[in-house]
């Protein structure tokens, strides 16, 4: 049972990992499973035993996640095709709802005021990368071997850290179109060298991670904060403009909607008991 739950669990990562302005590292943060899956990762060969742990709560989490990104990214694909006003609204409430949570774990282990600098810094920092310095690269159109490893260790080290779009860091490198282009085309020759570049980056990065998590906890979530913070207004687009006063109150009671769902489900056992209280006493 509680490898089918954490399995389920990787369903809902996988889906964040297909919506703009999410990530699956994002999904992991909410569902409390990030600490967990970077510590797995990053020492997932220094025993047997923990070889034999740990893997046993990243299969049926990365089954989980496989699973949520085939089965719901054309989902996502379509309703950003067809209908891309609501559900970038709706998005954008989901991503909102996850506000509460990430402080959460901002503040887990006390919250000195000197970590808003920590936060406003990388705020900063965010919006000059994903916004003032877009294209500072060149786009690469004929790359080496090294080039499409970057590729790969960009995606990792995208997919790794919480409140960083990998569509951004790849764009801001002069590396988003070469993906998209390779994954399309099933360019072997850019793909091998991009799975070495993401194999070695997850691990990389995770131990990073787990590093900087042990070492600097509120430091480092508060600076994730931050980064976070600064992605927010890429899930709208130039077709999210609202027109008229039936779009925006679409647009209120999406955003709202999508708030509340992400809230829920950030803590979705100790909701559940709080609704069957809250019921059970009206029943009485």
């Amino acid at each position: 049972m509680k490898l089918l739950f954490t399995a389920l669990k990787g369903v809902a990562v996988g889906i964040g990992g297909v919506a703009p302005g999410l990530s699956g590292s994002v999904m992991l943060l909410i569902l409390g499973l990030y600490e967990r899956a970077v510590e797995a990762v990053s020492t997932l060969f220094k025993s047997w035993q923990d070889f034999k742990r740990n893997l046993l709560f990243l299969l049926p989490l990365a089954v989980g996640m496989v699973c949520g990104v085939f089965l719901f990214g054309k989902v996502v694909d379509f309703a950003l095709e067809q209908i891309p006003f609501a559900t970038r609204y709706l998005f954008l409430g989901l991503v909102l709802g996850t506000l509460p949570l990430f402080w959460k774990s901002v503040t887990k282990n006390g919250f000195p005021l000197r970590y808003i600098f920590f936060i406003l810094g990388a705020l900063a920092l965010g919006i000059f990368v994903f916004y003032i310095n877009r294209g500072g690269f060149p786009p690469v159109t004929q790359p080496n071997f090294w080039q499409s490893a970057l590729l790969g260790l960009a995606v990792a080290g995208s997919s790794i850290i919480p409140g960083v779009d990998s569509a951004v860091i790849l764009s801001s490198l002069g590396l988003y179109e070469l993906y998209v282009g390779s994954i399309a085309d099933l360019n072997f020759s850019v793909l091998l060298p991009a799975a070495l570049g993401v194999v070695v980056g997850v691990f990389l990065f995770s131990i990073l991670m787990h590093l900087l998590i042990k070492r600097f906890y509120t430091a480092t979530f508060s600076v994730i904060l931050g980064l976070f913070l600064s992605i927010i207004p890429k899930v709208l687009t130039e077709e999210c403009v609202i027109l008229s006063f039936g779009q925006g109150a679409l647009a209120v009671g999406l955003v709202l909607f999508g708030f509340v769902l992400a809230f829920y489900l950030g803590d979705i056992q100790k909701n559940n008991e709080r609704l069957r209280r809250l019921f059970g006493k009206r029943a009485d």
